[in-house]
């Protein structure tokens, strides 16, 4: 089924996911992940509430409970799950895809991801299957529960004096305005912060450039410090520095080294995935003396690997950051408020977000590059051997796709798993050499196309 993916259950409403779809997900669910009760949460999407209908009369159906929060950002989910011990969750949500799409994301205990190879494969073919669904003697309940206030008090510890900041944010109609405005007020700048489904502001995704615009506009406009620009189910967010440009995510990481490793003083790993600027282990490794894991690509593997590191933080390329005081999970509204944190204190002391920026990195980077291919492994493969062949590389990974990791410079080429591409991505210290990669990388590569 297109639906189901590595990390979730996503597609389009009415094709790819509907009534039928969703109910047998909830009907078959318990047998992957069983529990007496579920944690449901869902977005704002247009077709949320009957996907929630559908999937929590499932699940009664088969005797199991639901608890449903109602509207939800994905990361209140991860939180409640872990902090009031429920065995299964689950959040409707189709994330930053458009508004005619929709999904879940399922965890089990102490939020802990359900992917494709821990038990969406096996709940995938249970929900194709002839079986018919028969409900129980005795069925479930479905009761409703308001968790907000308590996550807000949590969310507030993070808070710290940013009176001296002129910020920006854009929240994509997104489930972000949920909570947002209730923890810092109405002093920022808002765009798109109304909930609406529709998303008629842009599609909710902050790594494509036209959505940027308007985040971009509103910073410059206003002289503001930093924007702020979120997802549809506020588990991502990038940034905008004071000149109106992008802030490649992974930078962010480093960045909130300065409040784990340095105002906190925790101790543990950094966790980043395997397409990561080396600027984050010199940066962190300079200050902090931290030593930095690379690891496999999204959530249903780099919140487990945290969790089994006890690392303290860590990030993706995508815009997801994850906390060791947030459960292991991710959080976008948490990495929000430690940004602006940390600026408010690095703005006293005279420094811009632009200014902390180039600190962090003095590497080139070629940004993502997307190939439409067929032959993924073929092409890989001869990626590899072309500049392995001509020299040897500090450091080979070859989990989730290849990294070559050379003294100035480095490499990653990796098959998307959600989407049919292959994606390259490199970072130099010098301009022309990055220019020279990208052109070896993209003549191989169109051999295979």
């Amino acid at each position: 089924m297109k639906a189901f993916k590595a990390y979730d259950i996503r597609g389009v409403w009415g094709t790819d996911l509907n009534e039928e779809i969703a109910y047998r997900i909830g009907y078959f669910l318990p047998e992957v992940l069983p529990a007496k009760t579920y944690l449901v949460g869902r977005d704002m999407r247009l077709s949320s509430d009957t996907v929630f209908v559908n999937l929590a009369n499932g699940l009664k159906d088969r005797g199991v409970n639901v608890e449903s929060v109602g509207l939800s950002t994905t990361p209140m989910i991860y939180w409640a799950t872990a902090k009031y011990g429920y065995e299964a969750s689950v959040m409707i949500t189709a994330s930053h895809n458009p508004s005619n799409h929709n999904g879940m994301k399922i965890s089990g205990k102490n939020a802990i991801p359900v992917g494709y190879d821990t038990g969406l494969n096996k709940l995938e073919k249970l929900v194709e299957s002839d079986i018919k669904p028969v409900a129980v003697d005795k069925p479930g309940t479905i009761s409703e529960i308001n968790l907000y206030s308590e996550y807000i008090e949590f969310q507030q510890q993070f808070i710290g004096n940013i009176d001296n900041l002129k910020v920006a944010i854009d929240c994509s109609n997104g489930a972000s305005n949920i909570f947002i405005k209730r923890l810092l007020g109405d002093t920022p700048y808002y765009i798109n912060d109304t909930l609406d489904g529709r998303f008629p502001g842009h599609e909710p995704n902050p790594l494509e450039a036209e959505n940027q615009e308007q985040i971009k506009e509103l910073v410059k406009e206003n002289k503001c410090d930093i924007g702020l620009l979120f997802d549809g189910d506020a588990d991502r967010i990038t940034f905008i520095d004071e000149k109106g440009q992008f802030i490649s995510p992974d930078l962010i990481i480093a960045f909130l080294g300065n409040y784990f490793l340095g105002e906190k003083k925790q101790k543990g790993i950094v966790l980043q995935d395997i397409r990561s600027s080396r600027a984050i282990q010199e940066y962190l490794g300079k200050l902090y003396n931290a030593k930095v894991e690379t690891w496999r690509v999204g959530r249903a593997y780099a919140a487990l690997k945290l969790r089994e590191l006890d690392g303290c933080f860590g990030g993706e390329l995508a815009g997801h950051y994850y906390f060791r005081d947030f459960y292991y999970s991710d959080s976008g509204i948490m990495a929000a408020l430690l940004v602006l944190r940390l600026l408010a204190k690095f703005k006293a002391e005279g420094k811009s977000m632009s200014m902390i920026v180039k600190e962090i990195s003095g590497y080139y980077n070629s940004g993502e590059i997307n190939f439409t291919i067929e032959k993924k492994k073929e092409a890989m493969d001869a990626v590899r051997d072309n500049f392995m062949n001509l020299e040897k590389p500090e450091r080979f990974l070859n989990f989730d796709g290849y990294r070559l990791d050379y003294q100035d410079w480095w490499l990653n080429i990796r098959p998307s798993n959600t989407e049919p591409y292959l994606r390259f991505l490199c970072e130099a210290k010098n301009e022309n050499k990055l220019k020279d990669i990208i052109e070896t990388v993209t003549g191989i590569v169109k051999k295979f196309q």
